[in-house]
């Protein structure tokens, strides 16, 4: 999940100048497909309180045009065709859930599926429709760690095609510990499952198999992260461990980090902060653990007019996933929507779009990327939710035919 905030209003925070895209990219075109009322009815989502925007908890997925949306704050998950239309209802059976559950008609299609949801949160959905969902352990089985700096609190709850329950995955797989705190769940191509948690000393990676066996344990740490390739160039170079992503085909993880130095006031002669250098994507290899010729990845720009003068900051892109035909994904918040940039994971092509968004008409946003190469988003706005896309799978495609 991504909240609002601009490159641009970082900037302001900095200096009072004024700012502008540079250079000039090309807009890709949104299709809004479907929006959602907000309420206590099976086809609404339940925010309870939009001023209180910072607690939201919920999440969305996409999956061959189905779209899979963990409304936490009502405790509830929403299967809807790419028209909206409510397929299936997994819920918590309170006494809201089930008012909300008979308002339509008994004569209704869709499936109703009860289920003791605690805090639902990120949603993953394999080739065969199996659904993945995040949930919190009640609070007498969750653990610590010997210093009470990490707390084990979060499972995966597994769905099978038909909604049925199949189980729980902890650390260990089927019925496992609960793990730490999980950023986002994957699916592969062989339908096995991908969970990235975020420690205090870095980020650690388990692997299972389809079956939901435990394959690979991979820890990432903060302090091993990759040195930056130019040794002399980056030899002040401080690395950032910024995310960690599987590949869709493969048994291997994209490891992006960003590179800052220090910041030397003329003046003074000591530091006064650190600026942005450049950002790499390595790929490593799951059952080897060795990394792989990393992956330059073009910074974000921003130009800023002062006086008569002009200053070009270069910012690093969030790592949004990884498309099955390999090409990573990344995007920026812009004062007038996103800056998407996508790159061969040969570092050969790099495509760079951008989409227009009224970010001021929007409270809160999720966005997701399917494994054939198609941004999504669910737009919280005042009055209601919106659900669009961008078809930045045909651009992908376009480059490999030509």
């Amino acid at each position: 999940m991504m909240k609002k905030i601009t490159a641009c209003m970082i900037l302001f925070s900095v200096c009072f100048f004024s700012c502008k895209n540079s250079p000039s990219v090309e807009s890709v075109k949104e299709d809004e497909l479907f929006s959602l009322s907000y309420g206590r009815f099976e086809d609404q989502l339940n925010m309870f309180d939009l001023a209180d925007i910072g607690n939201v908890h919920t999440s969305m997925t996409m999956r061959d045009g189905f779209f899979y949306i963990a409304n936490g704050e009502a405790e509830k998950i929403m299967e809807l065709n790419s028209y909206g239309d409510l397929l299936t209802l997994y819920y918590n059976e309170t006494e809201d859930a089930s008012e909300t559950r008979t308002h339509e008609s008994a004569a209704s299609k869709r499936k109703a599926i009860v289920y003791p949801f605690s805090n639902p949160g990120a949603v993953a959905v394999d080739s065969r429709k199996r659904m993945y969902v995040v949930s919190t352990m009640p609070k007498e089985r969750q653990e610590e760690n010997e210093d009470g700096t990490l707390l084990y609190s979060q499972i995966i709850l597994r769905f099978a095609s038909d909604g049925t329950s199949e189980d729980y995955i902890g650390q260990q797989g089927i019925g496992g510990t609960p793990f730490p705190f999980i950023k986002n769940i994957y699916t592969t191509s062989s339908d096995e499952l991908v969970v990235v948690c975020i420690t205090t000393e870095g980020t650690i990676v388990y692997w299972f198999s389809e079956a939901g066996f435990l394959m690979y344990q991979i820890p990432i740490l903060t302090k091993d992260a990759p040195k930056m390739p130019d040794a002399k160039a980056g030899a002040n170079a401080i690395s950032v461990l910024q995310d960690v992503i599987p590949d869709c085909t493969s048994r291997r993880l994209f490891v992006k980090v960003d590179y800052y130095e220090p910041r030397i006031d003329e003046d003074s002669k000591t530091e006064a902060g650190i600026d942005f250098v450049k950002t790499y994507v390595f790929p490593l290899a799951v059952e080897s653990g060795k990394y792989g010729t990393p992956v330059a990845v073009p910074p974000y720009e921003e130009t800023v007019s002062a006086d008569y003068s002009k200053l070009v900051f270069r910012l690093p892109y969030d790592f949004l996933g990884v498309s099955n035909s390999g090409w990573l994904f990344f995007i920026i918040s812009t004062d007038t929507g996103f800056g998407i940039e996508m790159v061969q994971s040969s570092g050969q092509k790099v495509i760079k779009r951008h989409f227009d968004v009224p970010h001021d008409d929007i409270l809160y946003y999720v966005l997701s990327l399917s494994d054939s190469g198609i941004i999504s988003a669910l737009f919280i706005e005042k009055e209601k939710a919106r659900v669009v896309w961008w078809r930045t799978d045909s651009l992908t495609a376009a480059i490999v035919r030509s």
